[in-house]
């Protein structure tokens, strides 16, 4: 197994948002933010109880870890399995992870039944990750190449090509610029960078991460 395969890609919330239904009068308010650790999450809740302290209920769910390591639900009132676990299965359903969200509830004065809150919850959240920036982030690899100015101009064809980035660029006695690329095309990636400048690339990982994938 490559090595790079153990770095899977995953979702997750970069910037969080808001949601709003009504179901039979009672508003149900979903706000999603970002967390990176279970004290982030509980504080987070902690805040939007202290924000809506009046509301019926607040009820929450959090997935901590790239792959989802951390849940937690809570239907705070609500009957059991209700609220909470409708949220926490959004998320995990949109394999989101590293996110809180927290559905407020203003009572309508009409009951709505177990198979009702667990729909109206669970629609709230979808509510507030539609109004949230959402990304999947992916494992790569950011190549420094460095070029004779003849071959400038097939190196960035085939980044173009590729829908790969072209920054950094320096013009000295030589050409080089920086890309981003996944692990799993990086080793196509230089063959075909050697090959087109008939091995006269220069090609250095500079550092490996996760980045946003634009794709």
């Amino acid at each position: 197994m490559e090595k790079w395969k153990q770095f899977l890609p995953y979702k997750c919330v970069l910037e969080g948002g808001t949601g709003e239904i009504v179901e039979k009068r009672s508003r149900f308010l979903a706000e999603v933010r970002r967390v990176e650790t279970e004290g982030e999450a509980v504080a987070f809740v902690e805040e939007m109880k202290k924000r809506y302290w009046d509301a019926s209920h607040n009820c929450s769910a959090f997935v901590i870890g790239r792959r989802g390591e951390l849940t937690r639900c809570s239907d705070d009132g609500e009957p059991s399995g209700t609220a909470g676990r409708p949220m926490l299965e959004v998320l995990l359903g949109e394999g989101i992870c590293n996110a809180a969200v927290v559905v407020t509830r203003y009572f309508g004065g009409t009951l709505l039944g177990t198979g009702g809150l667990v729909r109206a919850y669970g629609a709230a959240v979808k509510a507030g990750l539609e109004n949230s920036r959402v990304a999947v982030m992916r494992y790569g690899t950011r190549l420094r190449i460095g070029t004779d100015y003849s071959d400038i101009g097939r190196i960035q064809y085939i980044l173009g090509k590729r829908g790969l980035s072209q920054e950094n660029a320096e013009y000295t006695d030589r050409v080089s610029l920086e890309t981003v690329v996944a692990a799993e095309e990086e080793e196509r990636l230089k063959k075909e960078l050697t090959e087109a400048t008939g091995g006269r690339a220069v090609l250095e990982a500079v550092d490996r991460y996760y980045f946003i994938d634009k794709g």
